[in-house]
């Protein structure tokens, strides 16, 4: 079959890889029919995320039908589409039983695309499949579904709900690429009173206002003013940093205010200055966190009842085979207007086998 395949910092390519082969009686086979690029495949592209060996296929965020399945899967069987979650779960070890899917320990959490061949490819092999894949209802899109593969699920669960947003909150979110987006539709659901998105790019903050920002602000026309103006110059009760970078993480936290809560989002490369002189005595609660999943099943059922606004988050869609285009794409988002890119290739008949 063919991936793209990382081959170092600056180095990928779409090319012929094996086939996938079950490994663990818990495994199953899934030929993809959707498949998205993640922000974090940037990351990884740019070296960012030095745990990706060279000839790691990339991906974690897929929707396909399930070619084989290993003798202990229980919950799916061939023949059904599923949600492929970014997260794997064993749900055996200490953090799986307390629903702390991310942080697994018997060879669970993020390891799609990152620590083992992942899903942007014809067929990948999906670890723990009780727990990390998903039936999809036949009313779900394709490519409404594999939304919630990772930027839904992270944006409510690392953002919103570690961030603690609340009725009648103000809450800051900077970055307004698809997971900080995301987090503006999720943060829409808990009723807050404002909601202000940051980014440089004004397509993304066009696209913020029809997901329901109330204000906007290009990074470089001082947000931390706008901010304080709005609330009196107290600040936001809750930033989402949903960026990944030393000068955005700084910006949040000059716009929190005295017990509020900074929620990191971004996948950060290099260091971030935390100004414990400014924020010591502020009260100040700052998050961090890999998403866990176990949001998905809520988010597929609020999917099929039309109460997130997928559809229009998705930009631009491409054949399988056009990967490296896409990428491209996805990565000039600032020229090319991308949100979110999804791909879907042709069926290949693959020799499924026992390893």
């Amino acid at each position: 079959m063919k991936g793209f395949v990382f081959h170092g910092p600056g180095q990928s390519a779409w090319e012929e890889v094996p086939d996938p082969a079950l490994k663990e009686p818990t495994d199953v086979i899934v030929r993809v029919d959707a498949v998205s690029i993640c922000g974090t495949d940037l990351h990884i592209l740019k070296g960012d995320v030095p745990e990706v060996q060279p000839g790691t296929v990339l991906g974690h965020e897929a929707v396909g039908e399930i070619v084989e399945a290993g003798d202990d899967v229980r919950s799916v069987r061939p023949g059904e589409r599923v949600l492929i979650s970014c997260i794997s779960a064993c749900g055996r070890c200490h953090y799986c039983r307390e629903g702390v899917y991310g942080q697994c320990r018997d060879g669970g959490g993020w390891i799609l695309g990152h620590l083992t061949d992942g899903t942007q490819a014809e067929y990948v092999r999906v670890p723990y499949a009780d727990l990390s894949v998903h039936p999809l209802p036949a009313t779900v899109d394709n490519r409404d579904a594999v939304l919630l593969a990772d930027i839904f699920p992270t944006a409510y669960e690392v953002g919103v709900l570690n961030g603690r947003v609340c009725p009648g909150d103000t809450v800051a979110v900077v970055g307004a690429g698809p997971v900080g987006l995301a987090a503006i539709a999720t943060a829409r659901l808990f009723a807050p009173e404002r909601i202000i998105a940051v980014d440089l790019a004004p397509a993304r903050l066009e696209a913020a206002r029809r997901l329901g920002a109330n204000a906007v602000a290009d990074v470089e026309e001082a947000p931390a003013q706008l901010v304080a103006d709005l609330t009196d110059g107290l600040g936001a009760d809750v930033v989402i940093e949903a960026v990944g970078t030393p000068e955005s993480f700084e910006l949040c936290t000059e716009m929190v205010r005295p017990g509020g809560h900074v929620a990191n989002v971004g996948v950060h490369g290099r260091p971030a200055t935390l100004h414990l002189e400014d924020l010591w005595n502020k009260n100040v609660t700052i998050t961090t966190g890999l998403v866990d999943t176990r949001s998905t099943p809520t988010l597929l059922r609020m999917t099929a009842a039309g109460r997130l606004p997928t559809e229009r988050m998705v930009t631009h869609t491409f054949p399988l085979d056009r990967m490296e285009e896409a990428y491209d794409v996805f990565d000039r988002a600032a020229e090319t207007g991308a949100l979110k890119v999804v791909l879907g290739g042709e069926q290949h008949e693959v020799a499924v086998r026992a390893a």
